[in-house]
Parts: structure tokens; C-alpha cells; sequence
């Protein structure tokens, strides 16, 4: 691509569209979006990019704070499409390795809360097809503060999250709100929203429905395809030890996505990384994970967390043509 003469936003909007994805699974997060994933990538006419990308909104620090170094000499290094074009368009096109005939396909859950995202999709001239996974908001941020918590990212337990920093694990619940920018920039019939629970209850129904909209053959799927479950989790023996492990290494610094980018973040020899590794092994002896521990919420957390979503998905069945409000709040 010769970027020369372009402006920044012209960046975003390339002419090669087919190297673009032809679909892509946009959220929402803690919804069985990796289990779908999953199951299309058992599709011999699909190929999916491996984990979860987050190339659309790769700049936008309220969904990818993680993305963001800021270093000894006092700079930020970001991902900012203008600093060089190339590197970022060519690692993204990078990721998808199809056959001839098979559909590219990506999974990035932070897309469905990312308006940003919802327009440089749109803008592109080529029909991508959006797929989002919706769960009941409750159950999806109760979900996403478990995550945070095994993840190291909870410095909070669940009720002072909700009264210190409810953003972090309320927003990806905000659906109606969300759904709005991508009915604005995308043709309605290049979205499709699926059930979480529907998925979990009957997946051989939704599938064919998936497959349909995908323009692929139903039956190239096996039984034991529809079968994939991911991200099944284990918890922490205790919430306490874990939220003060989270806050003491987070303290020490963060490298995760350093090497995963395409503008590279170069570490270098940190003394606070070995401190994060013995801490890591530390803390895992006496405060080991595992699928037999279960977490526990109090009635009336979820109860306010109800009455919240209850006002705020109003509106939800006529923006998308479903019955999804009584399937979560039947009359009381």
C-alpha cells in the first residue's frame, strides 16, 4: 500500500479489501465468543485468525490500556496508525493465512464496545459481516470481574469494584448503546446478534442460522464440532490473597502485549520483571487455581446490578428485530 499524500483518516480505509476479513466475531466479551470461534474454525471453508486481534480500535486506550508503555524518558509508545501505516496494515493482513475460497474470519471482543471501531469497519469498501455474541448483562459482568481477577487486572472485590470503578466491568454490558454506532455505519443485514444462552441450548439451531448468514455448508460441521466449550475457569482458592498479588505486581510494572504489537516495546533487562516471576511462583503455591473453586455473589449484588440493566436495555428488541428483552427480565 503507498500511503504517501494520505490524510490520517484516509489511513484507516485501505483499497485492497481482499485481504480484509470477510467476518468478524466482535464481542461481546465473557459471551462464548471463543467457543464460536472455536466452532468455525472446525469450518473447512473457513480460516480464523489465531486469539483475539484488536486491530480496529488498536489505538484507543479505553479498550486497549494494556497497549500503552510509558517508559523511562518520560514518552509514551503507542500504536497510532499515523506513526507508520505500513507496519500496522501489514501485520494485521499478516494474520490471516486462508486457502483460496475460504472466508477470513477474526475474533475481537473489544470491538462491540468500540465506536471507533464500528466506523472504520463500516467505512471500508468491502460488506464485512458482523457476528456478536450477547449474555445476559448481569451474568457477562459478573463473568468479566471474575476474569479480571484471575487475570491480575482486579484490584477491588466485586462491590467495591462496582462503587470505585464500575466502568471496568459494567461497560461491554451496555449493548442497546453499543449496537446504535454499528447500525449507523453498517448495512443491518451485515449484523447478526446471537444469544449466548441460545447458543448454550440449542447450538445446532444457531449454527445453521450462523452458517446461513455466512454463506457456508451446515453440514461440513460435525457433531463434535458444535461440542467446543473455551475458557472454562478455574478461580483462585482465595479472593483476598489474589487482589493483594494483583495490586503489588501491578505496582512492578507491565509486558504482556510488549512483543504482540506491531510497534514493538522493547522492555529491556528490567529488574521488576524477576520480581514478577518469583512473586508469580509464590503466590501460585499458596494461592492455587482450579475448576473446583466457585465463586460466590451476593443476592442483592446482583439484584442492583438487575435493576440497572433492566432501565438500560430498553429498546433493545426494536433496534435488533429479536425478543431479547423478556428472555433476560420476563415480568416480574
Amino acid at each position: 500500500m503507498n500511503f504517501k499524500n494520505m490524510t490520517k483518516q484516509d489511513y484507516w480505509k485501505v483499497k485492497n479489501t481482499a485481504e480484509l476479513p470477510d467476518f468478524i466475531i466482535g464481542g461481546a466479551m465473557k459471551s462464548g465468543t471463543t467457543s464460536l470461534h472455536q466452532i468455525l474454525n472446525k469450518h473447512p471453508d473457513v480460516y480464523m485468525a489465531k486469539g483475539e486481534i484488536g486491530f480496529f480500535d488498536i489505538d484507543n486506550i479505553l479498550e486497549h490500556p494494556d497497549f500503552n508503555f510509558f517508559d523511562k524518558k518520560n514518552k509514551w509508545n503507542t500504536q497510532k496508525i499515523e506513526n507508520d501505516p505500513e507496519i500496522l496494515w501489514t501485520w494485521y493482513y499478516k494474520k490471516f493465512k486462508a486457502s483460496n475460497g475460504q472466508l477470513k474470519g477474526e475474533d475481537s471482543t473489544t470491538y462491540l464496545a468500540s465506536p471507533i471501531a464500528a466506523k472504520r469497519i463500516g467505512s471500508q469498501n468491502k460488506d464485512i459481516k458482523m457476528i456478536f455474541v450477547l449474555r445476559h448483562p448481569t451474568s457477562r459482568t459478573l463473568s468479566n470481574y471474575f476474569h479480571l481477577l484471575k487475570s491480575g487486572r482486579a484490584e477491588y472485590n466485586l462491590e467495591d469494584t462496582l462503587q470505585y470503578n464500575p466502568s471496568s466491568i459494567i461497560r461491554r454490558s451496555l449493548y442497546k448503546q453499543q449496537l446504535e454506532q454499528y447500525y449507523k455505519y453498517l448495512k443491518p443485514k451485515n449484523i447478526k446478534v446471537i444469544l449466548f444462552e441460545e447458543l448454550i441450548k440449542n447450538p445446532e439451531l444457531i449454527i445453521s442460522q450462523l452458517s446461513s448468514y455466512l454463506n457456508i455448508s451446515n453440514h461440513k460441521f460435525s457433531i463434535e464440532d458444535l461440542k467446543q466449550h473455551s475458557n472454562k475457569t478455574q478461580y483462585p482458592k482465595s479472593e483476598k490473597i489474589q487482589l493483594k498479588y494483583n495490586r503489588l505486581n501491578r505496582k512492578l510494572g507491565k509486558s504482556r502485549y510488549s512483543n504482540y504489537l506491531p510497534i514493538k516495546y522493547q522492555v529491556g533487562n528490567n529488574s521488576n520483571g524477576f520480581k514478577q516471576k518469583i512473586l508469580k511462583k509464590i503466590h501460585s503455591k499458596i494461592n492455587p487455581k482450579s475448576y473446583k473453586y466457585k465463586p460466590t455473589v451476593n443476592e442483592s449484588t446482583k439484584k442492583y446490578l438487575d435493576d440497572f440493566f433492566r432501565k438500560e436495555m430498553k429498546g433493545i428488541d426494536e433496534l435488533t428485530n429479536m425478543n431479547i428483552y423478556n428472555e433476560w427480565f420476563p415480568e416480574l
